[in-house]
Order: structure tokens, then C-alpha cells, then sequence
């Protein structure tokens, strides 16, 4: 998967860094914030599992790609951190109605990651990307239960097999397509940046234009990805 930065105008790149620049500085409750200063339409994030669910207690990894024709079309979400979940495919696509039908540009991305986080919470079975989930979902909550305990336990808490849910190792999954060479497509940070300085925006209280990834520790016990329809 290339990069979009090169495809996206830069009044979109603007709006895009000054809510990722928001959400990095106050995300959502139980939500992690990884932005790159590579690819500003590359995010990727950390859910903590809500408790109450077979998903408590673990981390699961999650990206967010925004398309050529975002924000008139919705981004597309990945889980990284593998998960059993009706709506969830088999490498880590997301079904969910905000990412499809129910999109409108003024949601935003505060809204599609509190609505995925939802998902945790109330998964729907109507919309099942993995069959086996949703079946047992409706037949036989217990089973269902603890098959997600169970991947939740290897490959969401940490340890061996786990993730400590921070930011992907390089190389990890598909991976954006570099400009080394071109300092115009090199990082959205300089566009956002001198777009700011010409049209009011600003990237948060402390006037800072560039943004920090957090270390990389973490295991590559992880999915693949695939376009959600």
C-alpha cells in the first residue's frame, strides 16, 4: 500500500495534521495515538480491551489509511493485533457501517476510533466478516467467549507471541512508499507546517510543528492487511 500524501490537496493535508495533532495531545479515553511524520495519511493506534469483554486486559493494534478521496470517502481501519471478532476479517480488516455506508466527511477521526472501540463492546453479528465468530456469537456466547479470551491471552497481553502496543516495527505489514529523494513529498509536516503559518492553523498549545513517535518495542506477531469494499 503507497502512501497518499502525494494525492491528497494540501487544504486536506492541513485538516488532516491539525486533527491528528489534536488526537495525539488529547486522545480518546483508553486510546493511544501513534502519528508518523512520514505519512501524516498513515495512523496507527493502540485500543485497550474494554472491560466486561472477552477483550480486557489486552492491546490491540490498529491502523487507520486514509484514501486519495478521503475525506469524501472513509478511511479504510486494519487490526494489526490479531483478534477473534465477528467483525474483524481474518487479516485484521474492519467492517463496520462508519467505514462504509454511515461515512460523512464531518465525522472525523475521533469519531471512527471510538466507534471501532465500540465494536469491542458490541459486536454485530449482522455484518460478520468472520462467519465462525458471528455463529457463535448468536449459538454459543460461552464458546465465543473464550475463543476470544483465548487469542486476546497469546496475542494482545504482552510476552511472548503478545504486543506491548506501541507503534510497528519497520517492516512491519505493507508498507507506505517512501520519497527519499523528493523533500516536496518527503513529510506532511512541512506541507501542514507553511499551510498553518498562511491559514490560521495551528498544531496545538505548544506551537510545535513536528510530532514524536514513541520507541518501538514490540513483537511482529501481527496480521496482514486487505481492502475493506
Amino acid at each position: 500500500m503507497n502512501s497518499n500524501v502525494e494525492n491528497l490537496p494540501p487544504q486536506v493535508l492541513r485538516l488532516v495534521y491539525k486533527e491528528v495533532t489534536a488526537l495525539a495531545a488529547d486522545p480518546p479515553e483508553g486510546i493511544k495515538i501513534y502519528p508518523s511524520e512520514e505519512d501524516i495519511t498513515e495512523l496507527h493506534t493502540a485500543i485497550e480491551g474494554p472491560e466486561g469483554t472477552p477483550f480486557a486486559g489486552g492491546i490491540f493494534r490498529m491502523r487507520l489509511v486514509l484514501g486519495k478521496d478521503f475525506p469524501a470517502a472513509p478511511p479504510k481501519g486494519y487490526f494489526l493485533t490479531k483478534i477473534f471478532h465477528p467483525n474483524v476479517g481474518h487479516k485484521g480488516e474492519i467492517c463496520v457501517n462508519v467505514l462504509k455506508r454511515d461515512w460523512r466527511a464531518e465525522l472525523g477521526l475521533r469519531h471512527v476510533l471510538l466507534t471501532i472501540k465500540c465494536l469491542l463492546i458490541h459486536p454485530n453479528p449482522e455484518s460478520a466478516l468472520n462467519e465462525e465468530a458471528g455463529r457463535l456469537l448468536l449459538e454459543d456466547y460461552a464458546e465465543y467467549a473464550s475463543r476470544a479470551r483465548l487469542l486476546t491471552e497469546i496475542h494482545a497481553m504482552g510476552g511472548p507471541g503478545g504486543t506491548s502496543g506501541g507503534p510497528p516495527e519497520p517492516g512491519e505489514g505493507p508498507q507506505p512508499k517512501k520519497h527519499a529523494g523528493d523533500p516536496n513529498k518527503r513529510a506532511v509536516v512541512t506541507i501542514a507546517s507553511s499551510g498553518a503559518n498562511g491559514n490560521g492553523a495551528n498544531s496545538g498549545s505548544g506551537g510545535s510543528n513536528s510530532i514524536s513517535e514513541p520507541p518501538k518495542n514490540r513483537t511482529s506477531d501481527t496480521q496482514g492487511e486487505s481492502s475493506v469494499d
